[in-house]
């Protein structure tokens, strides 16, 4: 009987705010439209400057030569290398994000400098195209003057001394700077969506005061979160689908990890966003105020601090402590893999797990604060 009353109300209550959403030109405007003009106007990225670049390094020859062709890495602030004994070593780092780029000296380095013959091996990480086309260019200028300040030392013949530089974009076949902020978007468009969303809504009708009609109503706070997040939930879900196929169809973002994985991850990050959106209305009780505290606990950084703009090694320890505190930073790990990278199962274990974490605390929050009496 509990059972079948409960399902009743619910139902009663989802059909309710899905009228109520329907009439509402904001919510369709934020929930569906929103996402397909952020894409559209920020679809094509921006290279910035990035620091402390962790650089695997095969040094194979042992030379002072070919150590000193790469003393550029050393106390320098764009790179921190790690030194590794074999190719095999230096994948593995690269393949467990420790690493955005490998940089390998053949054996014959130094015997082949002088028959103008000698190449370096620089493979990047291409899922963020942004920091991998800098270090690519980093390293280039760096070799190119030491050929400036050494190239007397090797005039056996007129080309003697060139160094050849044969580079690999590892997962972004393109170099395309597109493809490594489209899964950034998508993550801001959700933060938008999911927080914005419900915390205006529930804002606007504590100042309205229609939720208190509620409050004489057998409805129970668990009923009443439930249909506020269902129809809010698949008004998110259609515009991160619209998402998807904007980056596939309009920009070519490849899709080289399970849809499925990406499907799941994003609901867990949604019902993250959500919660997130229920709590700050629930405890502001006004749009504005709502608006601006969404603005800066949840846009702002997930833009800012979770390496969708930059990447967080190049910004203080305190400020890429914060970063990893935010829910969004694990999302966009995973979106970038699964894009770009294909299914790196301990990241999207690690993640989905972190992801479920906030979850259950945000929504069991959410819960807590959303009580059926007026203060």
């Amino acid at each position: 009987m509990f059972k079948n009353n409960f399902l009743v109300r619910l139902t009663a209550m989802i059909k309710k705010e899905f009228r109520q959403l329907i009439r509402d030109n904001s919510s369709i405007l934020i929930g569906i439209f929103l996402p397909i003009i952020l894409i559209f106007i920020i679809g094509y990225g921006v290279t910035l400057d990035v620091k402390n670049v962790p650089v695997a390094v095969v040094l194979e020859d042992t030379s002072p030569t070919a150590h000193d062709v790469l003393s550029f890495l050393n106390g320098s602030e764009y790179f921190s290398p790690i030194y590794v004994t074999s190719m095999y070593e230096a994948v593995e780092l690269m393949d467990d994000r420790k690493v955005d780029a490998v940089l390998k000296i053949p054996s014959d380095f130094s015997e082949n400098l002088y028959k103008q013959k000698s190449s370096i091996q620089l493979i990047l990480y291409g899922v963020d195209s942004s920091t991998a086309t800098t270090v690519k260019g980093y390293i280039e200028v760096s070799i190119k003057q030491w050929e400036a300040l050494n190239n007397s030392a090797f005039m056996n013949s007129p080309s003697a001394g060139n160094i050849l530089i044969e580079n690999r974009m590892w997962f972004n076949d393109s170099n395309s700077s597109t493809w490594y902020f489209i899964p950034g978007l998508i993550v801001l468009i959700m933060t938008i969506v999911g927080v914005f969303l419900t915390s205006l809504v529930m804002a606007r009708e504590w100042e309205r005061g229609t939720l208190e009609s509620l409050f004489i109503s057998p409805i129970k706070p668990l009923e009443i979160l439930l249909s506020k997040m269902i129809p809010y939930f698949c008004t998110a879900m259609i515009g991160f689908s619209l998402c998807l196929v904007a980056a596939r169809v309009l920009f070519k973002v490849p899709i080289h990890g399970s849809l499925l994985i990406i499907i799941f991850c994003s609901m867990l990050y949604l019902f993250v966003s959500l919660g997130m959106g229920l709590i700050i209305s629930s405890i502001t009780k006004n749009q504005f105020l709502a608006s601006q505290v969404a603005l800066v606990v949840s846009f702002l950084p997930a833009m800012m601090l979770t390496g969708f703009l930059f990447d967080l090694r190049s910004v203080p320890v305190f400020i890429r402590n914060i970063g990893q505190i935010l829910p969004a930073t694990y999302y966009l790990q995973l979106l970038k893999s699964l894009f770009l990278g294909g299914n790196n199962w301990n990241l999207i274990l690690k993640n989905c797990l972190i992801l479920s974490a906030y979850a259950v605390f945000f929504v069991s929050t959410a819960l807590k604060v959303t009580k059926k009496s007026l203060e």
